[in-house]
C-alpha cells in the first residue's frame, strides 16, 4: 500500500532552517506529484508547497523565496528545504500524493489521495 513518512522536523530558532523529507513507498514516485502542507495550532491545513511529477514547483506566497521543494525519484524522496523560518512557520507538516499532477501541481488539500502522518516544526526563541 501507498505509505509517506515525513521527517526532519524539530525545535528552530527565528532565522533558522530545516531539511523536511517525505519518503514514499508503494508507488513509483516518478508518475506523481507530491504536496507539502502544514497546520497550524487551532488552524486549518493549509498547501505551502508541491512539485509535480515533470519538475514544475509551486509555492504559497507566505514561503516564496525561503521554502525549495526538490524530489529524488531514483530515492524516492520529496524534500522541502525551508530557510529564514519565523514563528508562522509553526505547525505539523504533511506531505501527499496527488496521482494526476504530471504537468502541473496544486496546492489543494482535495488533489491529494494519500497522507504521511506529519512532522513537528517549531519556530521559537
Amino acid at each position: 500500500q501507498v505509505q509517506l513518512v515525513e521527517s526532519g522536523g524539530g525545535l528552530v530558532q527565528p532565522g533558522g532552517s530545516l531539511r523536511l523529507s517525505c519518503a514514499v513507498s508503494g508507488v513509483i514516485l516518478e508518475y506523481y506529484a507530491i504536496g507539502w502542507f502544514r497546520q497550524a495550532p487551532g488552524q486549518e491545513r493549509e498547501g505551502i508547497s508541491c512539485i509535480a511529477a515533470n519538475g514544475g514547483t509551486d509555492y504559497a506566497d507566505s514561503v516564496k523565496g525561503r521554502f525549495t521543494i526538490s524530489r529524488d525519484n531514483a530515492n524516492s524522496t520529496v524534500y522541502l528545504q525551508m530557510n529564514s523560518l519565523k514563528s508562522d512557520d509553526t505547525g505539523v507538516y504533511y506531505c501527499a500524493t496527488d496521482p494526476y499532477g504530471f504537468g502541473f501541481c496544486e496546492l489543494t488539500l482535495t488533489a491529494y489521495d494519500h497522507w504521511g502522518q506529519g512532522t513537528q516544526a517549531t519556530v521559537s526563541s
